[in-house]
C-alpha cells in the first residue's frame, strides 16, 4: 500500500466518524474528527481514560491552526517558529471543536506537525485531529506500532500502514500553556 493510499482509507474513516491510528511527528497516535464529539468520546473510552483531562490535536498549518483559537498570542507563534522538537501549545479561547475536546478553563492543545505523513493526513482532511497517545491511560506511549497494546488495536476503525515496520525512540512533545494575559507554563520538557 502506497502512503496517499493510506491517508486516503483513513480519511476515509475519519469522515465518516471512525477512530484510527496513525504515526505522528512523536509517537503513534490515536485519532478522529477533533470537531465530533461522538469520535472524541470513543477516544476517552478507547483510553480508559477521564473526559475531564483534555486531548492534543495536530493541524498541518498556521491557518488551520487559527480556526481553532479565537486570538492566538504573537509568542505562541515565536515558539512554534523557535522549538527544535515537536512542541504543543495550550492556547485559551478555544472554538469550532468538540465540546468535550475543549478543556473546563476553555483552553485546547494544539500542535502543528512538520513530520510528512501526519502533516499530509491532516492537509487531507482539512480539519484538526485528534492527537493522543496510542496507549490505555496511565501505561507508558507507544513509541513504535509493535509498542500498542493488541486492546487498542482491536478498539480502532482504521490502523495506518506507513511507519510500522520502524523501531526507534521517539518521545511525546513538549508541552507549554499560554493564558491571554501572558503568563508562559512549561507542562512537559
Amino acid at each position: 500500500m502506497t502512503q496517499q493510499e493510506d491517508i486516503k482509507n483513513a480519511v476515509e474513516v475519519l469522515r465518516k466518524g471512525g477512530v484510527i491510528l496513525y504515526p505522528t511527528d512523536t509517537v503513534w497516535g490515536i485519532g478522529c474528527d477533533a470537531t465530533n464529539p461522538e469520535a472524541v468520546k470513543r477516544v476517552y473510552d478507547i483510553k480508559h481514560r477521564d473526559d475531564s483531562k483534555a486531548l492534543i490535536c495536530l493541524v498541518d498549518s498556521d491557518a488551520r491552526l487559527q480556526r481553532y483559537v479565537r486570538n492566538v498570542p504573537n509568542v505562541a507563534w515565536d515558539i512554534f517558529e523557535l522549538a527544535t522538537k515537536p512542541t504543543t501549545v495550550i492556547l485559551d479561547d478555544a472554538v469550532n471543536l468538540a465540546p468535550n475536546l475543549i478543556a473546563d478553563d476553555g483552553s485546547i492543545a494544539l500542535r502543528i506537525t512538520q513530520e510528512a505523513f501526519s502533516k499530509e493526513l491532516c492537509f487531507r482532511f482539512q480539519k484538526a485531529l485528534v492527537s493522543t497517545s496510542a496507549n490505555i491511560s496511565g501505561e507508558p506511549a507507544a513509541q513504535n506500532y509493535c509498542d500498542i497494546s493488541q486492546e487498542i488495536i482491536d478498539a480502532v476503525d482504521y490502523t495506518c500502514w506507513t511507519r510500522r515496520q520502524e523501531h526507534k525512540p521517539h518521545t511525546p512533545s513538549s508541552i507549554i500553556k499560554l493564558t491571554k494575559d501572558g503568563v508562559v507554563t512549561i507542562i512537559r520538557k
